[in-house]
């Protein structure tokens, strides 16, 4: 199997709740799940979460993020992912999984009927949870440490069978909140890491892109991220990074699999949908903080985009 890519992901301080880290990974975005997500789990050591519930926040197309102090794990169950680990690209079919430790930049793009699992645990509780394994295999520069793609074959693979089982009844005790759920979690979430370590032997081929190349899909999503309230056209973009349009659009091809002008409309949508979750401003006030100057031409957007309208889109989040 081939590696993949996908863009980053993040949001502008001045409209997201996201923290900027202080690592290396510093001028990539940090995404808090518990702040930016799902706010019941500001606190929490384990959130769990269904890919598609994820996915119809966030959209399907995650562009290059980080999560300081926390690692995530993403089951992907059936279809074709994209995954950007660092500098190393992956196209995997489903089941699968990819590890992220905290500050490793990652970006992802799956198949929009894709489901899933997406584990995010704080980085102590991990520690803590594979500590007697000892630091060869968990510290450092050992398995935990490093972020893993691998492809899962439960119906030869008792490990992978396993690790997907216990997977679903963290979905099932997830439904709860006591101490009992919140244990039975975390024993759950230390038998999955201690399969993941099982499994870490199985990653997948690498696929070679030039570092250049990364460089530019890099800062095409950190000017995305930057202006995309603007609506500037691609031509400013390329013109920003000094390349051309089409050289900027077969590297978004190439390593998030969708076209240039789709990265900058996801942005929007992305943030179209956090609002109109987060913010109980009206819908005609939400399109102007989008940079739309028609408010009926942001209606035909999010329609054409989500398939459903603004105002549907956001009483089904109440």
């Amino acid at each position: 199997m081939e590696n993949l890519t996908d863009r980053s992901k993040a949001m502008s301080s001045h409209s997201t709740p996201l923290a900027q880290s202080n690592s290396p990974s510093a001028d990539i975005p940090n995404i808090d799940i518990g702040k930016a997500y799902d706010q019941h789990y500001i606190d929490a050591e384990i959130h769990y979460e269904q890919l598609e519930k994820l996915a119809d926040f966030f959209g399907r197309n995650m562009p290059v993020h980080h999560h300081d102090r926390f690692y995530q794990i993403h089951v992907i169950l059936n279809g074709t992912v994209r995954v950007h680990l660092d500098e190393t690209s992956y196209t995997v079919d489903g089941p699968m999984f990819f590890l992220t430790p905290p500050t490793i930049p990652h970006a992802f793009v799956t198949d929009n009927d894709a489901t899933g699992h997406v584990i995010t645990a704080r980085q102590q509780l991990v520690w803590e949870l594979m500590g007697e394994m000892g630091p060869t295999r968990w510290g450092n520069n050992g398995i935990m440490n490093n972020p893993l793609c691998v492809a899962l074959s439960p119906d030869y693979d008792a490990t992978a069978k396993r690790m997907l089982y216990m997977l679903s009844l963290m979905a099932d005790e997830n439904d709860h909140n006591s101490m009992e759920h919140s244990l039975a979690l975390k024993a759950l979430l230390q038998l999955v890491l201690i399969d993941i370590t099982r499994l870490s032997d199985q990653t997948q081929k690498k696929q070679k892109i030039r570092k250049e190349d990364v460089r530019i899909f890099h800062r095409f999503n950190e000017l995305i991220e930057a202006h995309f309230h603007e609506h500037l056209s691609l031509a400013r973009y390329s013109a920003m990074i000094s390349v051309t349009e089409a050289r900027l659009n077969e590297i978004c091809r190439r390593l998030a699999g969708l076209p240039s002008k789709r990265l900058i409309m996801e942005r929007l949508m992305q943030e179209a949908r956090r609002l109109l979750t987060y913010s109980s401003a009206p819908i005609t006030e939400i399109s102007y903080q989008l940079g739309f100057k028609d408010p009926a031409y942001f209606a035909r957007f999010f329609r054409r985009n989500a398939g459903i309208t603004a105002s549907q889109y956001r009483e089904g989040k109440n």
